[in-house]
């Protein structure tokens, strides 16, 4: 079986991205209809040491798209330098991820397959095929980070499933 880095990373990014934008939609409505406070939501952390939601969302975002632009760069760090998103903020970044992603060509990207991706934190380099880094780095991150976000809706009340988790599978047409 071959696969393509496009299959690899944009196909996948977008299901997962689409399914955080579908579980947003329904945490929004719920929060309305409950008078919850959307700002109390996207700072709810599931334990206090880890990260909140705003972080959670932003990560996927960083995962996937951020990493199709280290792709091309080559580096790719920690993300850095988003604000505090509020409820409707984080919704329209990851509208606007779910079209960045929509703009690459299998051919641009599959194009990018024989690069490599350092991932840069502080003096700390770890270095990657483009492949490699896809697969063993960006995955396990993005899934992480859509998981703990459906995580927190779902401890907030979110009627949610697994098929909210997965998103639009890629079927045989």
């Amino acid at each position: 079986m071959s696969i393509s880095l496009f299959d690899a990373s944009v196909a996948s990014y977008l299901q997962v991205v689409g399914a955080v934008s579908g579980f947003l939609e329904k945490g929004k409505s719920h929060f309305t209809e409950n008078n919850i406070d959307l700002e109390e939501v996207v700072s709810t952390r599931l334990y206090p040491d880890m990260l909140p939601f705003r972080f959670q969302v932003i990560s996927v975002v960083h995962h996937s798209l951020g990493t199709m632009k280290a792709l091309e760069s080559g580096e790719f760090g920690p993300p850095t330098g988003h604000p505090d998103y509020d409820y409707a903020g984080l919704q329209g970044l990851v509208a606007e991820t779910l079209e960045s992603l929509g703009g690459y060509s299998a051919e641009d990207v599959n194009a990018l397959s024989s690069g490599d991706v350092t991932f840069k934190l502080g003096e700390m380099n770890m270095p990657f095929t483009a492949s490699n880094f896809v697969l063993s780095f960006s995955h396990p991150n993005v899934y992480f980070h859509a998981a703990t976000a459906y995580d927190i809706l779902r401890m907030k009340g979110v009627a949610l499933g697994k098929r909210d988790f997965m998103g639009m599978p890629r079927m045989k047409s």
